[in-house]
């Protein structure tokens, strides 16, 4: 399996880091001596200064505070784009997705992110282990939903395609309500004349991608990636051999799972209104 080839990409948490770190050393302060003023572990000092670490807003306001540096940390904080607030591995996902052309998505766990409402998003996050504060939850679900604007964009039109397992139309992620409130905003998705949803049904003994998840992309130059993801980590594949491979099974996916109709009657029927 092969990774995108791009270069490190530097993101606002870099230059951020790097501004905390010329700030304490020009107040002439160590990383263990910043680490004790605030309240934290000087490992994390060491992390925000590199790029590695997000810096959150009540602390970079107490940085502030102690350097002296009369708001700077806590306004670039708060200038960070919403995208750069996602989870360090699903960013390169993110990065391509946004300007897409065409996206095809097949997903066994939960709703894909692109089609999710608001409670359900932030109940997908309140699951995750070890759990998240409460701010940075607030914070992925704000990004998670500023993703959603790829549905609004016209110009060019991006053609979506998503089959979900049946079993996610039944898990009853965040209660009963959120579940059906999600059901509603997918049968609504459902009716996008540019988006196709299938389910592919429980009763279906086997298909094409038992293995997991899969979204495949193409760019704006015509390029065709595929973006694989695991438990925290992932990989944009970007080699023709690979991606061909991947296409040849999301083929063979669509035809196994219900058509774009067949679903929507599905949908139809779990919400009682068949």
């Amino acid at each position: 399996m092969h990774q995108a080839n791009k270069p490190k990409r530097i993101t606002s948490w870099h230059v951020i880091g790097a501004q905390l770190s010329h700030f304490r050393r020009a107040a002439r302060l160590t990383q263990p001596a910043l680490a004790e003023a605030v309240g934290v572990h000087e490992d994390t000092i060491g992390s925000i200064e590199q790029g590695r670490r997000a810096l959150k807003i009540d602390l970079a306001e107490a940085f502030d505070e102690i350097l002296g540096t009369k708001g700077a940390l806590a306004v670039a904080v708060k200038k960070v784009p919403e995208r750069e607030k996602l989870p360090a591995f699903v960013q390169s996902l993110v990065e391509h997705e946004e300007e897409a052309l065409t996206l095809l998505s097949y997903e066994n766990q939960v709703v894909p992110g692109l089609l999710q409402t608001a409670p359900y998003a932030r109940a997908v996050f309140d699951c995750l282990y070890p759990p998240l504060d409460e701010d940075q939850a607030d914070e992925w679900v704000s990004a998670r939903l500023d993703r959603q604007r790829l549905l609004e964009r016209k110009k060019p039109r991006p053609m979506l395609n998503f089959i979900l397992e049946e079993v996610l139309l039944h898990r009853p992620v965040g209660g009963p309500d959120t579940l059906r409130g999600q059901l509603r905003h997918l049968r609504q998705c459902a009716e996008l004349p540019f988006l196709g949803l299938q389910i592919m049904p429980t009763s279906r003994g086997a298909h094409a991608s038992l293995d997991g998840p899969l979204v495949l992309l193409e760019t704006p130059d015509h390029d065709h990636l595929a973006y694989i993801e695991a438990q925290r980590i992932s990989f944009l594949v970007d080699d023709p051999g690979e991606v061909s491979v991947y296409q040849q099974v999301y083929g063979m996916l669509r035809s196994q799972a219900l058509t774009p109709e067949e679903s929507k009657g599905l949908l139809d029927d779990l919400l009682g209104e068949s």
